[in-house]
């Protein structure tokens, strides 16, 4: 049996579509290159930003059409829906599209085969979007379906228990939960072990990790991460997505001390207004992360900055605005993403007055992202001519060519005949695009074999 995932959304969903796969595979099913060829069919969904169970519903109908086809030649197609808009919409799904087969929250995918049984008793779709008391970790198998790759993501913490008036994942993924620290230092060793060199740490909320150690007590991020540290051939680590009221002391303590821990952190702000970060009950100021931002760039001075921004945020004001592109300036981000406000059914905010217009919301998300493309631009530029450590992913487009990243998770094209996917080479940065590098590699004697610089400038 074939098994086609389609994954919306972010990285802890591609994680939990291998997990998905992970479990299927016992009992049969194989990856297919193409829902045309599968019997059956997940789209693992996402419902952070506006429009996306529409979005859902659409590709639910073009699946409907592909099955129609299917089922005139003899065939068949199981239709599955997992994640988050399958959480929030419920049965309000296998309503408005009854001939979907199962919907499965994202804390309860480890029972697909299970639903898939009920399924086919059944005479018409199944629904599963409880929080279950035991951890669908618990319940995965351990063999994993196919190689992580060079890069693999491993979750450790799901939910979150800030409520963000703009958010929807406390009511999608539920409360804050952490996985104890063996399970996965044991699921690190075997992505190792697989052939992963880099590992990203997954969480809603991944800095208020709080995970059982072995020896009952519990492990903070940081110390999460310093035993991650202590893995043979694993070169890289990364996490994300933090929150900066659980930046601790410690975590920025392991960005001076963990070499392996890379010189790049993703840190939303929001917005530099704090009117606006009080509505939207981020609970810190502009300041708060002035300081945070200082304090982790005097651990490691190196340290570039990823955030995310929301423009036209319910009572945001163009003097709001421009406390936002103050902070920017002041700080600079090697990269960051940046949406207009979007209203999330069942959010305080999406109730709340002093809505902003949208062609407002539109002109002040390109004067943001002009910006934010200025600045990442001017981080690309400032690479060329230096030695940097790139980890190879992948074969680029013609032969002798390799695509990897730098500590800073900028893409770079390499001309390196013979070198392997997963070896860390030392590159000088050639030339700079918008979104990559070009460089060539540098003669083992010239430069400390996967030595980082640590004395880039950042965009400030």
């Amino acid at each position: 049996k074939k098994l086609f995932i389609k994954t919306y959304g972010c990285q802890m969903n591609v994680y939990d579509s291998a997990r998905m796969a992970d479990a299927l595979v016992p009992h049969g099913y194989v990856a297919a290159d193409r829902p045309d060829d599968a019997d059956l069919v997940i789209l693992n969904t996402c419902h952070i930003r506006e429009k996306a169970a529409e979005k859902v519903y659409s590709e639910l109908g073009r699946l409907r059409h592909l099955r129609d086809r299917r089922r005139a030649r003899g065939g068949d197609m199981t239709i599955g829906v997992a994640g988050c808009v399958a959480q929030a919409e419920g049965r309000a799904m296998l309503e408005r599209a009854p001939f979907v087969d199962i919907v499965v929250g994202p804390q309860a995918y480890h029972r697909l085969p299970e639903l898939l049984h009920r399924r086919a008793r059944a005479r018409h779709g199944v629904l599963d979007t409880d929080f279950p008391l035991e951890s669908k970790f618990d319940r995965l198998p351990e063999e994993m379906a196919t190689a992580p790759g060079v890069s693999a993501f491993l979750t450790v913490q799901e939910g979150c228990d800030r409520f963000c008036t703009f958010c929807v994942v406390p009511y999608t993924r539920g409360a804050e939960a952490s996985r104890p620290a063996a399970a996965i230092v044991a699921e690190a060793r075997r992505l190792v072990e697989a052939g992963a060199r880099e590992i990203t740490l997954l969480g809603q909320n991944v800095n208020a990790y709080r995970g059982e150690a072995p020896d009952g007590s519990v492990w903070s991020l940081a110390r999460l991460v310093e035993a991650l540290a202590e893995i043979d051939r694993l070169e890289r680590i990364r996490y994300t997505t933090s929150h900066p009221r659980d930046v601790t002391d410690d975590l920025i303590e392991a960005h001076a001390t963990v070499d392996k821990l890379m010189p790049f952190l993703h840190l939303p702000v929001q917005s530099g207004a704090d009117p606006v970060l009080e509505a939207m009950n981020r609970r810190h100021t502009a300041d708060d992360y002035r300081r945070i931002v200082e304090r982790l760039r005097a651990a490691r001075p190196d340290l570039a900055l990823s955030s995310d921004f929301i423009v036209g945020f319910p009572g945001e004001t163009e003097r709001d605005f421009a406390a936002t592109l103050a902070l920017v300036e002041e700080i600079g981000f090697a990269q960051a993403f940046s949406f207009k406000y979007s209203a999330r059914p069942g959010t305080p905010a999406a109730g709340m007055r002093r809505q902003v217009r949208d062609a407002v919301k539109t002109e002040r998300l390109a004067q943001l992202q002009a910006l934010l493309a200025e600045q990442a631009r001017a981080f690309n530029d400032a690479m060329v001519g230096r030695v940097l450590p790139v980890l190879l992913e992948r074969p680029g487009r013609h032969p002798g060519q390799h695509v990897g990243r730098t500590p800073y998770l900028q893409p770079v094209h390499v001309e390196a005949a013979g070198a392997a996917p997963g070896r860390i080479i030392d590159v000088v940065i050639t030339d700079s695009h918008s979104h990559s590098l070009a460089a060539a590699p540098v003669a083992i004697a010239d430069t400390e074999p996967g030595a980082p610089s640590r004395d880039l400038p950042t965009c400030a």
